[in-house]
């Protein structure tokens, strides 16, 4: 039976969670994953992400067993893996050579995995994929089993969560990083098109970000062109 040592899981918890802003999002959910392994004394653990089709596909896995158990699951299509993540649920199985409800497993299945529990990783509670675990005896899972896993599924989350907003984050500079490039390019624009129409400086923003939105395209390429105009000579512009 496993044995769970509550200090050493708040432990793990804690350093996984400081080190996340530290390293690459696929290097720390490797070391969620061999975390998992190593404080619980599980046989084998891997991680499961479903693709767009909701289609689960294998991740990560600490070893060959454990990899045969995410490919078994993947080709047939079914399994306690994929039950979690269905039903959102934490799933679980004392000898899943011999479970009923996935007849077709066993035989894709490495030897050495029997009993296999499963919980969802979720991101704004919809379930996304699954961490689990499988042990090379029957075991009879606990709640504390499941309870643990939940916890390391929360800190996938909190690290899935903080990649997707490190990544709009750079979304967002990338784009406040072309408004400074390009800037001295539109207010050239506006200055031309003040000129050429005595407009405002306020009406020919607002112009020109009218067009460019009309015609799907950025507010500076927009300018550029209209500069590039201007510079093959405008009839219309003294410069």
């Amino acid at each position: 039976m496993t044995r769970i040592d509550p200090a050493a899981l708040v432990a793990s918890l804690r350093r996984l969670q400081q080190a996340a802003p530290a390293t690459g999002i696929v290097y720390h959910l490797e070391r969620i994953v061999q975390a998992v392994d190593r404080i619980f004394g599980y046989s084998g653990a891997g991680l499961m992400f479903a693709e767009q089709d909701r289609t689960l596909r294998y991740l990560f896995s600490t070893d060959e067993p454990g990899r045969s158990l995410e490919h078994a699951q993947a080709a047939v299509g079914t399994g306690p893996c994929v039950e979690a993540y269905r039903d959102n649920t934490a799933v679980t199985s004392t000898d899943v050579r011999k479970d009923s409800r996935w007849p077709d497993l066993a035989e894709l299945l490495h030897p050495d995995v029997r009993a296999v529990a499963g919980v969802p990783v979720r991101l704004g509670g919809v379930p996304v994929g699954t961490l689990n675990v499988y042990q090379d005896t029957t075991h009879e899972w606990e709640e504390s089993d499941t309870e643990a896993l939940h916890a390391y599924a929360h800190v996938i989350e909190q690290v899935l969560a903080a990649a997707i907003e490190a990544e709009e984050k750079s979304q967002l500079a990338d784009q406040l990083q072309y408004a400074l490039d390009y800037r001295v390019v539109i207010e050239r624009a506006v200055g031309y098109l003040m000129g050429k129409h005595d407009l405002t400086a306020t009406q020919a923003f607002t112009g020109l970000r009218k067009q460019a939105r009309d015609s799907r395209r950025k507010v500076a390429d927009l300018a550029a062109e209209l500069l590039g105009e201007q510079g093959r000579g405008d009839p219309d512009h003294a410069r």
